[in-house]
């Protein structure tokens, strides 16, 4: 027998992050800030513990409970995922049905499409227009008009760097209509959270992950914020050991550091604003375009996106090309320094 794959794995192709080794990365985001020695021998400690013959805790209790105390909220409607990549695929196989109807936004965080292409959901797309930002009662309308079942979007926004005022989501969450999903990777570098009153909804969904300013992207640990209803589902379709015994000894380590956690993010948004400042003369001489950004990274319209991006990857520098735009993470004074002096001389 000849067998054919299904339609919907037809056509698709593997994730490409970048091959390449380039001496200045920041093209994903990731931080800059490496755990220091002494937070590196508390974690030796911690997983020199772990008894790797043994399942891990399938609950990850020790972790939940460390990252609600972090984010001020009862650990009972926190739960942990192997990534946002995993938690984003549940919500699509389990949290949608085939048929259903995903909003999502334009531009956004392109994998949200993907995982609804996988849930065989109907797909219907915002268009933020040339601002790039939500209008929260245009958005409500189109939910409406699409009889949307799920809205999935990104606050602050990937890539655009913007972030949307709480309010404006709160009504977005009250009127919608549909169960709406709201990725916060990126909060951390701004101040329009809704963490703390996420299981007040009951049709919100709210994401965080420790890939951003924990500086944890290699742990791989995300994490699912709900009521009690919502929290039950996403755990009986979960697998029961999604999240390895290594991470959760090391992500519980680092979140009761509330001090260091805290001078992360006030040394990544440095970064990040010092960034901002020294590329505006480059911007108002060339007739750039970047909003000011509420994310560990810019969003820069220039003249030539393809051609700047393909110079500063001969100067060993690697940023995302998206288009017309360029998305550029905060990297270390160092890394800031070499970007913007390459980009000048391009």
């Amino acid at each position: 027998m000849s067998y054919t794959l299904n339609k919907k794995l037809q056509g698709l192709t593997p994730y490409d992050p970048g091959a390449g080794d380039y001496p200045v990365r920041l093209d994903a985001n990731e931080s800059f800030l490496t755990p220091p020695d002494w937070l590196r021998a508390k974690i030796d400690a911690a997983l020199a513990a772990v008894p790797y013959n043994r399942y891990p805790d399938p609950k990850a209790a020790a972790l939940c409970k460390a990252f609600g105390d972090y984010y001020g909220i009862d650990p009972a409607y926190v739960t942990a995922g192997n990534g946002l990549d995993e938690v984003l695929f549940i919500l699509a196989a389990c949290f949608t049905q085939a048929g259903d109807t995903l909003v999502t936004v334009q531009p956004d965080f392109s994998m949200y499409r993907f995982y609804g292409h996988l849930g065989e959901c109907r797909q219907a797309v915002y268009d933020k227009g040339e601002g790039n930002a939500i209008d929260p009662e245009a958005l409500v309308a189109f939910c409406r008009e699409q009889k949307a079942d799920m809205l999935l979007f990104s606050n602050p926004c990937n890539p655009t760097s913007l972030v949307l005022e709480r309010e404006a989501v709160r009504k977005i969450i009250r009127e919608a209509g549909c169960l709406v999903v709201l990725d916060e990777a990126y909060m951390d570098f701004s101040d329009q959270t809704l963490i703390r009153e996420a299981a007040d909804y009951d049709n919100l969904i709210l994401l965080r992950t420790c890939s951003k300013m924990l500086g944890l992207a290699g742990l791989r640990l995300g994490f699912f914020v709900a009521n009690a209803t919502l929290t039950a589902a996403f755990r009986a379709c979960k697998s029961p050991y999604n999240v390895n015994a290594l991470s959760q000894a090391a992500g519980e380590t680092v979140l009761k550091e509330k001090a260091y956690l805290d001078d992360c993010r006030r040394q990544v948004c440095a970064s990040r604003d010092a960034l901002y400042k020294g590329l505006q003369p480059l911007c108002r001489a060339r007739g750039w375009r970047m909003d000011k950004p509420e994310t560990n990274f810019v969003y820069l319209r220039p003249d030539d996106a393809a051609g700047l991006y393909e110079g500063l990857k001969a100067a060993g520098i690697l940023v995302r090309h998206m288009g017309d735009w360029l998305r550029i993470t905060a990297g270390s004074e160092r890394e800031n320094a070499r970007l913007l002096e390459a980009l000048a001389a391009l």
